[in-house]
């Protein structure tokens, strides 16, 4: 089995071209915990694939390192992008990917023949508390600032979806927060049926913003593309940011517009690490 690691900002998956190998044998929840193990695997956050597509270009499927099945994924849409476009399996510089949060449009930003940037249409952030999907009452209303008490810590919260679901928190200070403790309290409470996506924010001003983030199925990553637009849109929808913001992540910088047709956009980097060959030993566990 083959597969090629790219990340975006630090956000790092394996791609597996199913287009060109076939992956039919494979439980891919078991093949994503198998081959994101930091320690015994690959190692990454998790794994997509290159797929077939009946309406766009191509498919893509995600699969956390915990083997749940992701919507969509901002960062990882970007190097698939670069994935296929590097790799010949297209020569279009403007994309469409079939994702199970629907279709998103790329535009390629080419440096040298090969992809440096990307800028995804991630289409108009769902707002209303059943699409996050949220429990309680007043299902068509937004969440915005809302009063959430986990353990000791009490906050407010904003819930945005971006096709999948994000829990935004605007905090004085990110620097030592403890992600890692507050994060996972989150991401499995009750009032999110489906888990959640949790970004911890800090406004620096009103055009920019520093985030971590907890990722549903993955833990703290780097740096999250719907995160990031999660962000921005709650920072806009609370007052405190504008429209256009520059978001900061442990990995790096995305820039992210939610314009005047409601739609948001991310524009930013990705790169790839290596293309390797996995030992039929690794994954003997991983089949169906």
């Amino acid at each position: 089995m083959e597969f090629t690691k790219l990340h975006g900002l630090g956000n790092d998956y394996l791609y597996l071209d199913a287009l060109a190998q076939d992956l039919s044998a494979y439980s891919l929840p078991k093949l994503a915990r198998v081959l994101s193990d930091r320690h015994f695997g690959v190692g990454s956050d998790g794994i997509i694939l290159v797929e077939t597509s009946a309406r766009a270009d191509f498919a893509m499927r995600i699969f956390n390192a915990d083997g749940s099945e992701a919507e969509m994924c901002g960062n990882g849409v970007r190097g698939f992008a670069k994935y296929v476009y590097d790799h010949g399996l297209t020569r279009k510089k403007d994309l469409t990917i079939e994702t199970k949060a629907g279709l998103v449009h790329l535009s390629l930003q080419l440096a040298n023949g090969k992809v440096a940037a990307v800028r995804a249409d991630l289409g108009v952030p769902r707002l209303a508390r059943a699409q996050i999907p949220m429990r309680g009452e007043r299902a068509q209303e937004r969440v915005v600032e809302e009063p959430l008490t986990v353990g000791k810590y009490f906050f407010s919260i904003t819930a945005v979806s971006m096709g999948n679901p994000h829990c935004v928190i605007f905090l004085p200070e990110i620097k030592g927060f403890p992600v890692a403790e507050v994060g996972p309290l989150i991401e499995n409470h009750d009032l999110f049926p489906q888990r959640t996506n949790v970004e911890f924010a800090r406004v620096v001003d009103h055009s920019n913003v520093e985030m971590r983030v907890w990722e549903r199925g993955s833990g703290e990553t780097m740096a999250c593309g719907t995160g990031a637009a999660a962000t921005a849109v709650a920072g806009a929808l609370t007052g405190r940011t504008g429209r256009h913001v520059t978001v900061r992540l442990r990995g790096g910088d995305l820039t992210i517009e939610w314009a005047e047709n409601d739609h948001v956009f991310l524009t930013g980097p990705a790169s790839e690490v290596f293309t390797g060959r996995v030992t039929p030993e690794l994954i003997e566990g991983a089949k169906a």
